[in-house]
């Protein structure tokens, strides 16, 4: 942290990659004790570390057998934005659909706010029309 009291983006930057890093293990390093995720297609909101997980569990090895491609990652000061896209198959229910099996290749940004050494608050967007009309339910 600065004198001013701002996250450096070199900061930033290490709790962020330390935070990928242990998504793609499955686990939830770097993130604070009162954590919030919100999926900001729905307003629905995930608190805390366990919470955080089982979303994730849910995401990627429930709904979907999926992985995120990441395409690139921009760090300020407090705050880093995660472009990607989400890849794998829908094996169970997501946004009201049973699963189709089908493959799906959706763009996810997920913006990150970093406090203390720790992800305090994301952000996700994953684009739910384009997983729509992937599996063949968009009106």
């Amino acid at each position: 942290m600065s004198s001013d009291g701002r996250v450096s983006i070199e900061a930033t930057r290490a709790v962020v990659e330390e935070y990928l890093a242990s998504e793609r293990r499955g686990e939830t390093a770097a993130v604070a004790p009162d954590v919030v995720f919100r999926f900001m297609a729905t307003g629905e909101e995930h608190r805390g570390p366990e919470a955080v997980q089982a979303m994730l569990r849910y995401f990627y090895r429930e709904a979907f057998e999926a992985r995120t491609d990441r395409r690139r990652l921009v760090v300020g000061e407090g705050t880093a934005v995660f472009e990607g896209v989400f890849v794998g198959r829908h094996t169970g229910e997501f946004a009201g659909v049973a699963a189709t099996g089908r493959d799906v290749r959706v763009p996810l940004a997920v913006v990150y706010d970093v406090d203390d050494g720790a992800i305090v608050e994301a952000r996700l967007y994953f684009e739910v029309p384009a997983f729509l009309t992937q599996v063949g339910t968009a009106a």
